[in-house]
């Protein structure tokens, strides 16, 4: 599916989704201290994520195909077009929160298995499923799998061509800080880019939307699961995390240029962009 809208951070949008008074702003730092809408106190926040991904790990790609009806295959592919890898050696990328590998795997292919990447995740359970796979598909020479922490990357400044993280930077406390991180790691000239689901901007479907997520989608995963707990956190961390805009602040402040973002799917995911100059 193509694409339903490629816009510059700056143009101000219309609220249509009905849950915006719930969703952090790209000032309020409220992402470090909610855990899908309950509130918890400072510092607690991760060991609750980590708790939900060890619990879902096994099951990850089920669990995407459940929460986007199996759009996220295609959005992935859509932003691995967007990254464009070159074929050649030596191009280097991180995929942060990246633990089972599916974003990277692509990245490795598209670039006729040239690049070489890390893949970075704080959980160890979602790396065991990322190392399994690759060795599957015969591409664990081209990737390194490292635990640690988005808010604190364990490498050297500039150190990378392409910095991609998909649907974990919602997950991640302190927000400003990983971006920060990430224009530390990059080379000039690198390229950031964040896949995330993100505010319905078409009416109706925001609607729709809205009922799967807070009736289908825990149900689902209790049935597909057998716990529905996961999922209801993760439906909600959708709704908590900011606006279209306001993300796109977030990255233009780290650092980046050329910041831009393009919809998916009127508006269920958005691809951010950015550059470090």
């Amino acid at each position: 599916m193509l694409p339903t809208a490629s816009i510059m951070y700056e143009i101000e949008l219309q609220e249509h989704d009905p849950m915006s008074k719930n969703r952090a702003t790209a000032a309020d730092g409220s992402m470090a201290t909610s855990y899908g809408f309950s509130s918890v106190g400072e510092g607690e926040k991760q060991g609750l994520v980590n708790d939900v991904f060890h619990k879902v790990a096994k099951r990850y790609d089920i669990m995407n195909d459940v929460m986007s009806g199996g759009m996220h295959r295609v959005w992935k592919d859509a932003m691995i077009a967007a990254l464009n890898p070159p074929k050649k050696p030596g191009w280097r990328f991180i995929d942060v929160a990246g633990g089972t590998g599916d974003i990277a795997f692509r990245i490795v292919e598209a670039s006729r298995k040239e690049a070489l990447g890390t893949v970075l995740d704080i959980n160890g359970s979602m790396l065991a499923v990322g190392q399994e796979r690759a060795e599957k598909r015969g591409l664990a020479a081209h990737l390194e799998f490292v635990e640690a922490n988005a808010e604190e990357l364990p490498f050297e400044d500039k150190s990378f061509d392409a910095y991609t993280i998909a649907f974990g930077i919602r997950n991640v406390p302190d927000i400003d800080k990983a971006l920060r991180e990430a224009h530390r790691v990059l080379r000039r000239g690198g390229r950031f880019l964040c896949l995330e689901f993100s505010e319905v901007q078409m009416p109706i479907l925001d609607r729709l939307y809205e009922a799967w997520s807070f009736h289908g989608i825990p149900k689902m995963g209790q049935a597909i699961a057998g716990d529905g707990e996961p999922y209801q956190y993760l439906v909600e961390s959708i709704r908590k995390f900011p606006r279209q805009q306001d993300f796109a602040a977030m990255i233009g402040r780290a650092g980046f240029g050329r910041v831009t973002w393009t919809d998916y799917t009127g508006g269920v995911a958005a691809l951010h962009s950015g550059w470090k100059l």
